[in-house]
């Protein structure tokens, strides 16, 4: 059977995504920090593996991979998902602690595990394999006082273009998927703050769609690549907003 490995496995759009491939019959690889949350994923499943890591660290995410190769014997698609958002405020009030944190996740994070899955796509047998990074809406357009999140997600975009040209000599398809607000827990801090201001909560979509588009990305045969999607709640200010 074909294998994934979902960093940010834990919960929202990477759980919502996880759910999808097992219930598909895939071997999907639970990466995230909290083992107790990847264990519910897993809910006992076969074709399950639980991936306890830090994708900030480089010892522990060639860990991971070491072990998921180990069980699924190769890996067909990395879905480089783990991320954070800091607090927003105006470049001048951000901490510089939440900038370097934001960068080890969101981006550090991001091209630790993309390595790993690079070398593993290029030398297993049959050789490639597909990486597809979340970026965000902020990819193109970002919201108020979100620096940190919207200048990582900017070079994730300069990741993806990078990976997809270097890949091409060894059948490694990259592609990126840029999402909108899609209902998750990560959403909540947002839905609550319009409330508290008396405002309309954003339109938003149900994460089952997000888990939808990654899969249809991921079940293209390697000669086929969607390079860039954006999938959003069709009521969103991103066409037009700025």
């Amino acid at each position: 059977m074909p294998s994934i490995l979902v960093t940010g496995a834990s919960g929202g759009i990477g759980r919502a995504v996880a759910e999808k491939f097992l219930s598909e019959g895939w071997t999907v690889g639970l990466m995230a920090r909290r083992e107790s949350l990847l264990r519910e994923v897993a809910d006992g499943r076969t074709n399950a593996v639980v991936l306890p890591g830090d994708v900030s660290d480089a010892a522990s995410v060639e860990g991971v991979f070491a072990d998921f190769l180990g069980r699924a014997g190769r890996v067909d698609v990395l879905f480089n998902n783990a991320g954070i958002f800091t607090p927003a405020a105006p470049i001048d009030e951000i901490p510089v602690s939440d900038w370097k944190r934001a960068l080890d996740v969101n981006l550090t994070g991001m091209f630790l595990c993309a390595r790993a899955a690079f070398g593993a796509m290029r030398r297993q047998d049959p050789m490639g394999g597909r990486i597809i990074n979340n970026g965000s809406i902020s990819a193109h357009v970002p919201r108020e006082g979100s620096v940190t999140y919207t200048a990582t997600k900017h070079a994730v975009t300069g990741l993806t273009k990078t990976l997809s040209l270097d890949g091409r000599p060894f059948d490694i398809a990259c592609g990126q998927i840029d999402i909108g607000n899609a209902r998750t827990e990560l959403l909540e801090g947002i839905v609550q703050k319009a409330r508290d201001a008396g405002e309309a909560p954003p339109p938003s979509m149900d994460v089952t769609h997000v888990a939808e588009a990654v899969w249809n990305m991921a079940a293209l045969p390697l000669e086929a690549n969607v390079q860039f999607m954006t999938i959003m709640a069709t009521k969103m200010p991103y066409i037009g907003r700025g």
